[in-house]
Parts: C-alpha cells; structure tokens; sequence
C-alpha cells in the first residue's frame, strides 16, 4: 500500500515536472530573445576625424548621370546605331562584323516599369551578373508603389479567408509575404520598421477567436517572427490608444507587422541597381516594340519626355535586348498590346484611396484595424512621418495615371474612423491633410466577380514572342516576384548569369566586405540597399555633432537616407544662424530640406518637381497645401541645378499644381499663380471652403477672473499687505 501511495506521489511528480517543462519552454519560444531589425549596430562606423582634426567623411561610390546612361542604351543597338549617327550609306545592312557587335552591345534584359516589381528584377539580375537596362515612362514609384498602405505585412485578412474558406492560394500568399517580410526589414533597417497594430475587440467571444488568429500569424512566421502578439485590457488599450471609443470596448489584440516608405524604398532599389551595373532612366517612355525576323522580342523603341519638357523634340532610339520583361502595374495589359492587339487583358484595377489626417488621431507608434467596418472592408489607421494615414477603399476602377480620391470615398474613410474614436472627437473633411488614389493591379481571376475577392498573388507569364509580365502581388512580397521574374527569363532567352567576385563597394568604406557571395544565383534576400551599412539608431548624433543639423531634421535625414545622410547633410546650405548651422527647411511644418533637392537631382536622377515633392520626400502625400508653398522654392533649387529656362519653371509650376490636385488640394487652390503662393494668398478661402478648415472668427474673450483683487491693481504682495504683518 505505502509503495503504491508512494509510486503515485512521484507519478504526479513526474506529470507537474513534464508540464512544468512544457510551460516553460512555450514560455520561452514565446518570450525569448528577438533580433530586431535596425536595432543592431551599423555594419561600417561612422566616419571619424584623422590626424590633425580633419574630418574624413564616406566615399560613397559615384552613380552615372542620367546622360551617361542614355548614351549607354543608345550603345546597346551596336554598330547599326553607330552608323546611322555617323550617316554611312547602308547602315541598316550593315556587315558580318558590325552585326556580331551589335548583338555584343544587347542587353540581356531589358526591364519596362520602374516600380517596386521593376526595380527588383533589374537588382535581381544585375546581382546575378546579367547585362540589365530598365526604363521607366514616369518616376521611379510615380504609380502604386508610392500610393500604398505603407505596410510590410503577411496579411491577416488573406489569413482569415484561407482559414475559413479553405483556400490554400491565400495560405501559400500570406505564408510567402511573412518570409519575405523579414528579408525587406533586413535590406532596409532605415526605411523599414517594426509596428504594433491593434485590434479593437467589442465582445467579450471577440477576444479568443483574434487571440487564435493572431497567434496563427505568429506561428506561420516562425523563425522570421519577430514579436509575439498579445492581449490587452480595456485599460491598457485605451492608454496605449487614447482616442478610442471606450463604450463596447472589451480590450484589444496587438499583433506586429512592418511599416516602410515606400518611394523613398523604391527608389533606394533603383539606386542600388544602377550601382550594380544597371542602366536605368527615368521619363523615358517605350513607344514600340522590336521583333526580329522570327517574330520574337528583340528591343523597344524610346523617347526622352524630359526633351519635350524643356520644349525640344524627343529624339527616338532603339535599345536592344535578348529578352524584354513587362513590369508596368496597372499599365501592364497596354505594354502586352503592344505585343498582340489581341491578347485578353489579365489586369483588374482596383481603387485603394487614402487619407492623411494630423498626427494627433493615433498614437506615434501604434497602429490599428478595424475588420468589421460597415460594408465588410477592412481599414487600417496607422501613424506615419508624423501624421496619420487612414484607409482604404477597394473597388473596380479605370486606369489613370494620376486618379483622383473621389469625395464619396474620402468621406466614407472618415465615417469609419469616427465610427471607433470617442465621439467627442469631430473628424472633419477640413482634417484631411492630403488624399489620393492608388490603383492596385489585381491579377483578374474569371471566377470571381468582386474585387475583394480577387488574390493579390502575382502572375509570370510569357507571350509566343516572348515578351515575359510580371504582374500582381504586393509590395511585401516584391523580391520574390523579382526572382520569380528573373528566372523565367534566364529559361525563356537562355541567359548565362555570371559570379561577381567583385561586388559594387555600396557601404563607401574601403575594406569591408559583405558576408554575400554573388556566384550567379538569387542572392537579394541578403543583399542590403543603398544607405543600410552605415545606418544606425544613433546615426543621427553624429550627423547633429558634425553639421549642426536640427535633431527633427537629423532623424529623418537618417531613417530617409541610411548612411546617404551625410551626402544630403553636405549638400544643406548654411542657415546664418546659432542653431541649426545647416539645412533651410523648405516647409516650416516638416523636416525637409535644401539639401535634399540637390541629392534627389544629382544622386537619384529626380527631373521634375514633382519626383522631389512626391518622391523623394514625401511632402505632397503628408500635405497638399504645405506641398503647394514648398513649390516656387523646390522649382528654383532644381532650376539651378539643371539649368531650366523660365518656360521650363512655369510648366514645371503647371503641372506640379495639376499633380497636387490627384493628392486632394482643395480646388480653390489649383487656380493659383506662383505669385500668389509667394505673396502668401494660399491660406484665403473660397466660401465653401471656409468652415472646413479652421475656426475665423476674432480671438476668444479672456475669461472672467475669480481674483479678489481690484482690477487695475498689482496682484502682488506689496509693503503694506496683510501677509506683511
């Protein structure tokens, strides 16, 4: 009997040791230690000062000018081009030799669109040794890539719909966005981080079904997770979230996802690829398509826009390429026309609308969702530069190059916002900073007949002459798009990629070395951009200690440029103050500077004022009428770096205005001359206009005061008070 109490006594042992160990090892998966990335130190340290005090700043390697990479694609049509610019009789035949030269001089690639998609298969295969032009009829980012939700993410809606409708296109998505979510904040510490995102829960059976699906998310991240999601009270969600709505609040589910800026990304990509040996050019716009005898893809013709700016006629060449990829976004069924008139369009645009409001609508580093809005859709409220980005709408639309956000739509973002904010909290139409459509290109599925319903998986595809699209997906999941992309085109057009022994040196510091072997395979999972070696969170100190820059401006100079801030910083002109000794904001209301425009046009090939004021910062997406004011200051800087005429400045005034009309500037704006700007008549209202803004009445009476002083006299103890005595 004592034996059997006894091996029962150890039995239960045995089980409470067993769960212990359970508990704790969950514990610890759960709880153990992250590496976050941008929280490391910099892979290169700052620069010092050497001998004698003299200050040693990076020598970042030089990118060619937009000329010298024109000439380059010219180059790329081998000896019939040469011959025809020297006007030889019989170029076109030319001989034996000058036909082996011309085939020499193609490209292996030759990549259409400068978006996010674009830019990542020219990084791709450019990495992997390949021959690469990449030509771009706008802007790098001039389309969807800079009209996002600013999201790095899995997707915990995609999640949501693989769940409960089994749907495995949707599993394999969001389980493929996570990977690839990891890699993007690895790339680019300083343009990506970490975001807390809240999840209102209403009922009280609310809170294990998010628990269970947040989790869910976790777990399909596995080793590339990063923070655990967790629950929080009522009490704890409203003093993280002060502005939520307390009635029906049971408390709150956060979960981790990215966020990112997403021009400033895409041309931080472009950057890069130059650097490894791409020829890219912007506004230059692919007119025709070149087929050789056997009917397949060969070259493009192009035309320089920027020529037709500055009122010239664009002089039109052809570039020569043994494969052609279509990388255009929503633009990508027009490229695959002309291919074949007759091709069935594969491309469903979708309109995604956002808002900016002030920052005082969320909290700077917590965002939140709302997954039950009225009509189904889901909105995300997220803090961002120091506003708040609300949105946004899905819904079938047409293909523009600058859409506008319709007011219907603006209004129904902001019915949702005030739905789950207290309700002393008046969401206004006058709040909304800047507003603008994004178009999403959907990869159209027949079976479905809502947008909503449609994956946002992506598509490779390639036609009988062997024009390969890329088309679909999402920002997150860019760089595997772009390897995808890559390596259909090395089976397509048999391309042999080559090793790199001797990478492009992008950290600008002479004996370091990347712990990446370049051997002809995709390596862009480790490959960091432009601006991440020597980026840290305390980059910003010593940009202060050196150039005297103001703190507001040195952290976004840092987390907008990485290590490249010190070129930006240098390129500050000198305010003739105490504090800061450099960079001449050119919006008082956020931390942009002179030196940017000058970096944007002689380091990122920025050719109109609308690639500055739209990408390169940010400044129209976070304010319209801000933007508006910046202008006549940004056209006159990059008017003396590119020596534009008076008639280029006043089209450069025209169609900036005309752009700031698709960010949401009031109309009553866009009327205005530069003169009116300057004279400061942007602040005057049209009558409908009046009350949405600001109050304009007279300044408020003081009010009554409960002194018991006489009015008139000195409220202060005098020699002869009673206190005295």
């Amino acid at each position: 009997m004592a034996a059997s109490r006894t091996a029962k006594v150890f039995r239960g042992l045995g089980y409470a040791t067993a769960a212990g160990l359970v508990g704790s090892g969950t514990l610890y998966f759960v709880y153990r230690p992250h590496e976050v990335p941008g929280l490391e130190s910099a892979s290169v340290p700052p620069p010092t000062y050497g001998e004698g005090g003299v200050f040693r700043p990076p020598q970042f390697p030089r990118i060619k000018s937009r000329a010298e990479q024109i000439e380059a694609l010219k180059a790329s049509a081998g000896g019939a081009f040469r011959q025809a610019k020297t006007k030889i009789s019989g170029a076109l035949q030319g001989s034996q030799e000058e036909a082996q030269s011309e085939k020499d001089d193609a490209y292996d690639l030759l990549i259409i669109g400068g978006g996010a998609t674009g830019t990542g298969i020219a990084l791709d295969a450019a990495s992997r040794g390949l021959k690469v032009a990449l030509v771009e009829r706008d802007d790098f980012a001039s389309g969807t890539s800079s009209k996002s939700t600013k999201l790095v993410h899995g997707g915990v809606r995609y999640l949501e719909k693989a769940v409960w409708q089994l749907d495995y296109n949707q599993y394999k998505l969001v389980k493929e966005a996570l990977r690839e979510r990891r890699y993007f904040l690895d790339t680019a510490p300083h343009l990506s981080s970490w975001l807390p995102i809240m999840i209102p829960v209403e009922k009280w059976w609310q809170a294990p079904y998010f628990w269970a699906g947040t989790k869910f998310y976790d777990f399909l991240a596995g080793s590339e997770n990063i923070e655990s999601s967790y629950f929080m009270t009522k009490s704890k969600a409203l003093d993280s979230f002060p502005m939520l709505k307390r009635e029906n609040l049971f408390g709150a589910l956060v979960y981790y996802d990215g966020a990112h800026n997403d021009s400033r990304m895409n041309v931080s990509l472009a950057m890069t690829a130059a650097l490894y040996g791409t020829t890219i050019v912007n506004h230059m716009e692919v007119t025709e398509l070149e087929k050789d005898a056997n009917g397949r893809c060969c070259g493009a013709k192009v035309k320089d826009l920027v020529q037709e700016k500055d009122g010239k006629v664009p002089e039109e060449f052809s570039i020569k390429a043994k494969g052609i990829i279509n990388a255009t976004g929503p633009f990508t069924d027009s490229i695959r026309k002309m291919d074949d008139q007759e091709v069935q369009e594969i491309v469903a645009p979708s309109s995604g609308v956002h808002v900016i409001l002030p920052g005082y609508y969320s909290p700077a580093k917590m965002g939140l969702i709302d997954p039950s809005t009225s009509d189904g859709r889901v909105i995300f409220f997220l803090p961002w530069q120091g506003n708040t980005i609300a949105g946004t709408t899905d819904a079938p639309c047409n293909i523009a190059q600058n859409p506008v956000a319709g007011e219907e739509e603006i209004n129904w973002i902001l019915g949702e916002v005030s739905n789950y904010l207290q309700p002393e909290i008046n969401v206004r139409r006058g709040d909304v900073l800047a507003a603008w459509s994004g178009i999403r290109p959907l990869v159209r599925d027949p079976k479905q007949a809502k947008s909503e319903g449609l994956v946002r998986n992506h598509l490779v595809t390639s036609s009988p002459s062997g024009l390969i699209t890329v088309s679909g997906g999402k920002w997150t999941t860019y760089r595997q798009m772009a390897e995808e992309g890559v390596d259909a085109a090395i089976e397509d057009f048999n391309l042999k990629p080559n090793p790199t022994p001797n990478p492009p040196l992008v950290s600008g510091v002479e004996g370091f070395h990347e712990d990446i072997v370049l051997d002809g395979t995709c390596k862009t999972h480790n490959v960091r951009l432009v601006g991440a070696h020597g980026f840290s969170k305390t980059l910003f100190i010593n940009l202060i200690q050196h150039y005297g820059i103001d703190t507001e401006v040195a952290k976004h100079l840092t987390e907008s440029y990485g290590d490249r801030a010190w070129t930006v910083a240098a390129l500050c002109a000198p305010t003739e103050e105490r504090f800061p000794v450099r960079g001449v904001r050119i919006s008082g209301l956020y931390p942009y500077v002179d030196g940017e425009v000058r970096y944007a046009v002689r380091h990122e090939y920025a050719q109109t004022a609308v690639d500055v004021i739209a990408r390169r910062t940010r400044l129209s997406f976070l304010n319209a009428q801000a933007a508006l004011e910046a202008l006549p200051n940004v056209i006159d800087l990059m008017g003396e770096e590119l020596n534009w005429s008076t008639a280029r400045k006043a089209q450069e005034w025209k169609d900036s205005v005309q752009f700031l009309g698709s960010m949401g500037l009031p109309k009553g704006k866009l009327e205005l001359s530069r003169e009116d700007v300057e004279a400061g008549r942007v602040g005057q209202y049209t009558d409908e206009e009046y009350g949405l803004y600001a109050r304009h009445d007279k300044p408020g009476e003081t009010l009554e005061s409960d002194s018991k002083f006489i009015s008139g006299h000195n409220p202060t103890v005098g020699r002869d008070s009673p206190a005295n005595n």
